[in-house]
């Protein structure tokens, strides 16, 4: 699998993830993004957590804030419909592993718990897949809402690395 690349080695500056090549269709040239994950497709860069029998745990390659993970299954469906009972069973019990596992390593005061399904949906990958999305106290300010821009504190392969040792410990025991 293709590593990230940090882009803050030495702490010296806020990590700012860009996601404008992305926006501008600067991608892997494969089928599925997620697929490509499951397939460890060297092609495509990876911030695989934890995996399950069906799923997958990630950190994002392009937070909405620190901690922003995804889960989602290895089989290529595009809705909760289309869920076995054993992936209801195994997803469900990844959302609560991994709100623990954020609430221990993060301690946000809440969080985003949600599906993209459909074109109109916002999302821009057609494999579906859960984002949980640690949020804090008073932390949108006034230049968030006015210019859409965030500072994400974390570069997503601390994330990976931290979150990767909570799960393992947790799936350890």
């Amino acid at each position: 699998m293709k590593k990230i690349k940090s882009l803050n080695k030495d702490h010296s500056r806020l990590f700012v993830p860009s996601k404008k090549a992305y926006i501008n269709g600067e991608r892997p040239k494969v089928k599925c993004i997620l697929c490509s994950v499951v397939e460890k497709n060297p092609q495509v860069a990876s911030l695989e957590i934890y995996r399950g029998k069906y799923f997958i745990v990630s950190a994002n390659l392009y937070p909405y804030n620190s901690g922003h993970i995804m889960i989602f299954p290895q089989r290529h469906i595009e809705t909760i419909e289309d869920f076995t009972n054993e992936e209801v069973i195994e997803s469900f019990e990844l959302q609560k592993v991994g709100l623990k596992v954020l609430r221990d390593n993060y301690n946000p005061s809440g969080f985003n718990v949600g599906y993209n399904m459909g074109e109109s949906s916002g999302g821009s990958i057609d494999h579906l897949h859960l984002h949980i999305v640690p949020r804090y106290h008073r932390e949108v300010g006034f230049i968030d809402v006015i210019g859409g821009s965030r500072i994400i504190v974390e570069d997503p392969n601390e994330t990976l690395e931290k979150l990767k040792k909570a799960f393992d410990i947790h799936f350890s025991n």
